[in-house]
């Protein structure tokens, strides 16, 4: 089995990103060509360089993460809507208003990675995880979308979908008061516990 395991580069005035640091350290599971690719936190080039790395590798799966800060979980997102509309700006400036990610695509896309079996796997190993009901509408949901979009029209074997982790606490730190975080082996154990699941489940 292929999976390729990306992760967006630093943003919003952060020197660091929670999920690439993570990446660089998660071990392959058994069994799993395991592919890592940092993808810049951009609009259109985010999408962009992701497909070109399917084209090149043809993986089976594709598990995209990304930082949400303020939760306190690891959390598999459920669905990708078709909107790209940013509270701010990403790494290039843009700032796009309620524009579709792919005109005249579906409204949605559901994850077809296994999100129950996920949270399940973590919970039992004693890391906080649940399932997200909106992967917002910034770059991390225009990935996801993309990517689920592409494998319906190109790679409808493929599956695919986005995992949110928090704020490393060196972020946390410096945010509000009590601002959740994780540390950054127990999202690294967390990242490879989910890849396993995904390797084990139809």
């Amino acid at each position: 089995m292929k999976i390729l395991l990306t992760a967006f580069d630093p943003f919003g005035g952060e020197s660091i990103n929670p999920a690439e640091e993570a990446v660089k350290s998660v071990a392959s599971p058994d069994g799993v060509e395991l592919y890592k690719l940092t993808v810049p936190t951009v609009f259109g080039k985010s999408s962009e360089t992701v497909i070109q790395e399917i084209d090149r590798i043809h993986p089976d799966v594709v598990v995209s993460i990304g930082q949400a800060g303020g939760r306190s979980g690891i959390t598999p997102e459920r669905v990708a809507i078709n909107v790209d509309d940013a509270r701010i700006a990403d790494n290039e400036g843009n700032t796009p208003k309620n524009k579709p990610v792919v005109t005249d695509g579906p409204a949605a896309y559901f994850s077809t990675l296994p999100i129950y079996e996920i949270t399940e796997a973590l919970t039992a190993a004693g890391i906080t995880s649940s399932i997200s009901n909106s992967a917002g509408t910034f770059v991390c949901n225009h990935l996801m979308y993309a990517v689920l979009h592409y494998a319906a029209d190109k790679f409808p074997g493929m599956r695919a979908g986005f995992i949110h982790v928090p704020f490393l606490p060196e972020q946390a730190v410096q945010k509000r008061e009590n601002c959740p975080s994780m540390p950054l082996d127990t999202i690294v154990c967390g990242i490879e516990i989910a890849l396993e699941t995904v390797a084990e489940t139809k």
